[in-house]
């Protein structure tokens, strides 16, 4: 009857949970939403657009850091987002990679095709380059990007994206010719720091970024002409409504290449807010004022925390309700054990990133494929530890309540399940701290939380908002354990 009553309280909280998550979606629905990659002026982009078209008097949600490109254009073309900032040589080269277009205007009209819009550039380019620490660059007398070709011993960094596309380091290597001992994949901003540290020796750089000039990089010069235009632009779904069109449309032409590069740089090197810097610049460019309070640190902690349990609480019940019937089924039915126990270990195997990248296509962006992730995620636990707790049973026991003429249904309940609960239980909180750590990787795709903090921090190479983020999350997976610990030892 506990257990009963215990699953009806969970079904309770997966159903209030539910009805909130219903009115956070109708909420994104009615107001234009704005997605930025996972860099800084991606993110300034976003800012600035979100306070333009709210100036107008319309609604706008900005889901910062959603990661590459494929994620954004995927969340633009399903409706999942209406808009955000892009490059035009991103959009040729990664995007449309092998339709044959040579200019803007047929750009355009392929994107047209698709039902995507796409503003004039906004008065800058961001091509990607390479960079070396201008000493060493000029103590090997390296001035071009052809003459990495005789130094074979040096240690490239590349952002992760960059290592995949067809316009970074596979075109870059066929052109060039180039062929390192050792290429290192890593997180943008974090390159900066190898370089400075002398554990890398050449990365790629944004022309926009800051660092060039903060850390002396010497911009090694790209003599083939592989980098095509990378104009900033603004990507758009038809028919959104005009104001809003018009809201976005004002920034074409208006920010300069050194405007960029100052914003860039009052948030990385002067550790300025986001949406203070764009604030500012619309204030300065079009005196049109807008509010940039920022959050304390108690508002963000308590915001984060609500979001990671919200993850974590409807995600780990979800598993509660399928699992422990699952484990059930594994052992009743033998002819199903070998492929229920199995599918949900495969489950365990594909990376977290991963699946949290396969819900997109399914159910958007947001909270809804992050709990649908972290719910498969949680099942194997459950599952296997459900499976084994009942086949543990010593055989008298079964025995006894078989010759006592019980119905299979009572053994069940009562013989099988309470006996089986210790295990059961250990994978449920198993399940519940694994889910904790997880969780933080569901603002990769705009579920908030505890990752939110990190990334961030990890965009802005700020270590205090990476402890934000990474010390609750130890806190609440420590807090878990040793609540299941006293249900545990309530129960046995």
């Amino acid at each position: 009857m506990k257990i009963l009553n215990r699953l009806t309280a969970t079904t309770l909280l997966l159903i209030v949970c539910s009805s909130f998550a219903s009115v956070q979606s109708v909420i994104a629905q009615e107001s234009v939403r704005i997605g930025t990659k996972a860099f800084t002026e991606s993110v300034i982009l976003g800012e600035l657009l979100e306070q333009s078209i709210e100036s107008e008097g319309a609604d706008a949600v900005l889901f910062k850091q959603l990661g590459g490109t494929r994620i954004l254009w995927s969340a633009l073309l399903n409706g999942e987002i209406d808009l955000y900032p892009d490059y035009t040589g991103t959009i040729i080269e990664e995007i449309l990679a092998g339709q044959d277009i040579n200019n803007v205007e047929e750009l355009r009209q392929a994107l047209q095709d698709l039902g995507i819009r796409m503003s004039r550039p906004l008065g800058f380019d961001n091509t990607y380059a390479l960079g070396m620490k201008r000493e060493k660059a000029e103590r090997l007398g390296i001035q071009t990007m052809s003459d990495l070709r005789d130094h074979p011993e040096l240690t490239f960094g590349f952002s992760n994206e960059f290592m995949d596309r067809r316009d970074g380091w596979p075109g870059i290597q066929s052109e060039y010719g180039l062929n390192p001992q050792r290429v290192n994949g890593l997180e943008h901003a974090l390159a900066y720091r190898g370089l400075e540290a002398g554990s890398i020796d050449v990365i790629d750089l944004y022309s926009t970024d800051p660092e060039i000039e903060y850390y002396d990089l010497a911009i090694l010069d790209d003599d083939r002409n592989f980098f095509p235009d990378y104009e900033a632009v603004v990507l758009y779904r038809e028919g959104l409504d005009e104001s809003v069109v018009s809201a976005m449309t004002r920034f074409e032409g208006a920010i300069s290449q050194q405007d960029m590069i100052a914003m860039n740089k009052q948030v990385k090197i002067d550790r300025l807010a986001d949406e203070a810097v764009a604030s500012a610049f619309l204030n300065d460019t079009f005196q049109i004022e807008t509010e940039s309070e920022s959050s304390g640190f108690t508002e963000r902690l308590l915001r984060h925390t609500v979001d990671h349990l919200y993850l974590v609480v409807v995600s780990l019940g979800l598993a509660i309700l399928f699992a422990i019937p699952l484990g059930v089924l594994a052992v009743k039915v033998s002819w199903l054990e070998t492929a229920v126990l199995g599918s949900v270990g495969i489950m365990q195997t594909i990376p977290s990133l991963a699946l949290l990248v396969f819900m997109i296509p399914i159910f958007g962006i947001g909270a809804v494929p992050a709990m649908a992730a972290l719910f498969l995620y949680s099942l194997l636990p459950i599952v296997r530890n459900t499976h084994a707790g009942i086949k543990a049973i010593p055989v008298p026991v079964m025995e006894s309540a078989r010759a006592l003429g019980l119905p299979n249904s009572l053994i069940l309940r009562k013989i099988e399940l309470p006996i089986a609960i210790p295990s059961i239980l250990a994978g449920i909180k198993t399940s519940a701290v694994i889910n904790v750590g997880v969780a933080t990787l569901g603002a990769l795709i705009g579920a908030g939380g505890y990752g939110q903090p990190i990334l961030t921090g990890i965009r802005l190479d700020s270590i205090p908002l990476i402890l934000e983020g990474a010390v609750p999350a130890a806190l609440l997976a420590l807090l878990v354990q040793g609540l299941f610990d006293l249900i545990e030892r309530r129960i046995t």
